[in-house]
């Protein structure tokens, strides 16, 4: 197939900063698609010319009419870096399209401070909450953002000093690449000026105050980290359970019975680009869930009203299953079971005799191991200190052969 699409990241410095290659692809093409900014840097032109709509699918299913004719799609910097050129090849594939990068508001960003690739966190909030931050407010870590517009460094610098960052270095960088290239450096606590561009790139270096909640990605957070009813995964058994569960990037979890959503949530923060599902049927816990995914970086947990197995019906498939709730059901074990693909893992907790039952027969039907974690901690007795022993917790786990 000969490629009909072409994707061209266009820098502040116009037609003259593109290669001869990429040149020629603007200069030819019979349609050309951009923002509003992507355009006027081209000027006039011969060729058919379309802005982006809102939503974006609208322009993106207007692209499909013009298959076959040579179609330009202008984006900044790199294509493929949280970028449209992600979207037009998942509609339309590889074979399609050819992407000629230019250089990323990242690259670009880490030149102008020093920044070594590997020392950086690389995030987009143009399109997406601003809650994602909170994932990665860590002692020392370097974050690279992508704005949505002139009001979003305001608005990470606030968070940074509600969270207890506001000594962190901020720079705000506008308009890379081109001749109204300018800078705003300070401090979270500081602020940041009015007067910064639609068209801007964040640079954090983050500095914890004393005092600051710092969490770190590994599992096992402190219980008061999560708000919850008291029916939640504790923190010893979370840590054994996640370690069970081995979040991986990219994969999805079920997350069943999900109370306040502790295990789902740990999920989706210890491992790049996972997801999770969290069913519950209790209104006031999925009110809970929703604010812990915020509170903790991972706004995009989808949160599901109902009981399994019924609630499980037309779910995106997962690699992991956790059974955190409801396992005596009748099928709830054997629906997460059926539902898992080959090499997915499968985790279920139980604290009564009739759940223990439950895992029993599902490890005889499907194998796996069955594992009993005690758990005691320290409390007074008296004036002394004694042992307090947690209700024991049954585990069963299996991966599917």
């Amino acid at each position: 197939m000969t490629p009909w699409l072409s994707i061209v990241g266009l820098g502040e410095d116009g037609l003259d900063g593109l290669a001869p290659a990429a040149r020629a692809l603007v200069d030819n093409a019979e349609v050309i698609v951009g923002g509003a900014r992507h355009l006027a840097l081209v000027g006039e032109t011969a060729a058919r010319t379309h802005a982006w709509d809102s939503p974006l699918k609208k322009t993106v299913e207007l692209l499909a009419g013009y298959e076959g004719r040579r179609v330009c799609v202008l984006a900044t910097g790199d294509p493929m870096a949280h970028g449209v050129g992600v979207t037009l090849m998942r509609r339309f594939g590889r074979e399609a399209a050819v992407v000629l990068p230019g250089v990323s508001a990242f690259a670009l960003a880490r030149a102008r401070l020093g920044w070594p690739l590997a020392e950086t966190v690389q995030l987009t909030l143009h399109g997406r909450p601003l809650d994602l931050v909170n994932a990665h407010l860590t002692p020392g870590q370097k974050l690279l953002i992508l704005s949505e517009d002139r009001a979003t460094p305001g608005k990470v610098a606030r968070r940074l000093v509600e969270a207890g960052f506001g000594a962190s270095p901020i720079h705000v960088l506008c308009r890379m690449g081109g001749p109204r290239e300018r800078r705003f450096s300070g401090t979270a606590s500081d602020g940041v000026a009015d007067a910064v561009d639609d068209l801007n790139t964040l640079a954090v270096e983050l500095v914890a105050e004393p005092g600051a909640a710092v969490l770190p990605r590994a599992p096992g957070l402190p219980d008061d980290a999560f708000r919850h009813d008291g029916q939640m995964t504790k923190r010893e058994v979370r840590a054994v359970t996640l370690a069970a569960l081995q979040p991986m990037p990219g994969q999805r979890l079920w997350d069943v019975g999900a109370g306040c959503g502790s295990v789902a949530i740990e999920w989706m923060r210890a491992a790049d680009r996972a997801s999770a599902i969290a069913v519950e049927r209790h209104a006031g816990r999925r009110a809970l869930m929703a604010e812990n995914a915020a509170a903790l970086g991972a706004p995009g947990l989808a949160v599901v009203a109902g009981s399994a197995p019924g609630a499980l019906d037309g779910l995106d498939a997962p690699d992991a299953v956790f059974i955190g709730g409801g396992v005596t059901a009748d099928g709830v074990a054997g629906a997460c079971w059926d539902a898992l693909p080959r090499g997915g893992r499968l985790v279920a907790n139980a604290v009564t005799l009739e759940s223990e039952h439950v895992l029993a027969a599902a490890r005889r039907r499907h194998g796996g191991e069955l594992v009993r974690i005690a758990i005691s901690r320290a409390e007074p007795v008296g004036g002394l200190t004694g042992w307090r022993p947690q209700m024991p917790v049954t585990q069963w786990r299996a991966v599917k052969p």
